[in-house]
């Protein structure tokens, strides 16, 4: 479960957050709706702890990313906005790479990999370096580095941008597969079918603050 309370966070004369508040809940998904330049990405960024709020407060499973942002870390798989991959290593060793760092090692370490290319439908270009990857394929890279440590709680930004339909249509097929199975999913983004067609909970945000929230049907 990830909890937001209050957080405001400011670029000199700007304030790209000021007053976001919302819960969301495990086996659940809850969409951040908003146009460009709402605050959507920089508060996903204080909840991944690559940014520090100036107020309020962000927790994950109960920890405080802010007092225990590893612990926090350890409880998230980010997908982050325009995520590059390393174009020298193969997709596989980029997953690898990822869940060496999560501290996984051996027969554990290729199994899940594994797991992650069957399900991201990754077998063809899995062996290949990255460099000239389409950006559908970039895409499930970014997403299998993320889940490779097994996360329970999964943040999304922006996930199907630049996806062709097919892409699309996979992607969103996983996402409700990780809800289906208790996961926490939290994603952004500015378009409003994609968000009703996937969310379990709306959050709008407009000028950094939320402007409602609630089931799509409430909505």
């Amino acid at each position: 479960m990830i909890e937001v309370e209050s957080l405001a966070k400011r670029f000199g004369a700007v304030d790209a957050v000021r007053d976001v508040s919302f819960a969301a809940r495990d086996g659940r998904i809850t969409g951040l709706l908003g146009p460009n330049g709402a605050g959507k990405s920089t508060t996903l960024r204080i909840l991944y702890t690559a940014l520090a709020a100036d107020a309020g407060r962000a927790r994950v499973d109960g920890i405080d990313v802010a007092a225990d942002p590893l612990g926090a870390r350890r409880r998230i798989g980010v997908l982050p906005h325009g995520a590059g991959i390393y174009p020298q290593l193969t997709a596989r060793e980029n997953v690898r790479y990822y869940g060496e760092l999560h501290g996984l090692r051996g027969a554990a370490l290729d199994r899940r990999v594994a797991e992650l290319v069957e399900q991201l439908g990754m077998g063809e270009f899995a062996d290949r370096r990255a460099r000239g990857f389409s950006q559908g394929q970039r895409t499930k890279v970014a997403l299998a580095r993320a889940l490779v440590h097994s996360p329970p709680n999964v943040i999304l930004d922006e996930p199907t941008n630049g996806l062709d339909v097919m892409a699309t249509r996979a992607l969103r097929e996983l996402i409700r597969g990780l809800r289906d199975s208790g996961h926490c999913v939290l994603f952004s983004s500015h378009v409003m079918q994609e968000v009703a067609a996937l969310c379990d909970e709306i959050v709008i945000i407009d000028h950094g603050r939320v402007a409602g929230a609630g089931t799509p049907a409430e909505l």
